[in-house]
């Protein structure tokens, strides 16, 4: 087994155990959405939480609050970067072969100025373990300049994750103890 695919299975399992001893994350998050740096009327896209994923929705509705316009992204063919769909609350949601919740295709689509992103592992340099896929690497890639932050539980940090030349840095994480900005978000 490579080492990025052991780093995932040891993520993955610790990730289970913080989600079943942080019930409340979702909430305890969205204490921190005065701290994000928000534009008026800007773009926000977050994800429907799938298994143990760090929950961002009440983040994102206390953004919608604040008067962010909320986006979900869609897998519109592999190996290519998501797309972003306008969401409301009630709006209808259809499941994707691969899992994920999606807006309906009748959605508008749009670009987000900030990304929540899901992640199994991060490190202080800002470098994030995804499931391998390289849908927000190849996103992040073609969004110049759109604010990436990390939603995570504060026990998925590690030491050190490796990097490529692909890989692009997270410049901030929110977990259950606060928002912090990370070291290579400007290398």
């Amino acid at each position: 087994m490579n080492a990025k695919l052991e780093l995932r299975e040891d993520a993955k399992h610790r990730r289970a155990a913080l989600a079943r001893g942080s019930p409340d994350f979702a909430a305890r998050i969205a204490r921190f959405a005065d701290e994000l740096p928000l534009g008026n009327g800007a773009v926000v896209s977050f994800y429907w939480p799938m298994g143990d994923e760090a929950d961002p929705r009440a983040l994102a509705a206390a953004l919608a609050a604040r008067g962010a316009r909320l986006a979900l992204p869609i897998v519109a063919r592999k190996k290519s970067p998501l797309h972003f769909r306008a969401w409301r609350n009630d709006d209808p949601l259809v499941v994707h072969p691969f899992g994920m919740h999606e807006p309906a295709a009748s959605a508008p689509l749009v670009v987000p100025d900030m990304l929540l992103v899901p992640l199994l592992a991060f490190d202080s340099r800002g470098h994030r373990l995804g499931y391998g896929g390289g849908f927000y690497d190849r996103t992040l890639a073609s969004l110049a300049k759109k604010l990436a932050i990390g939603v995570a539980y504060a026990g998925q940090e590690v030491g050190r994750l490796p990097a490529l030349p692909h890989d692009h840095p997270l410049d901030m994480v929110v977990t259950e103890k606060g928002l912090r900005r990370l070291a290579g978000a400007d290398d």
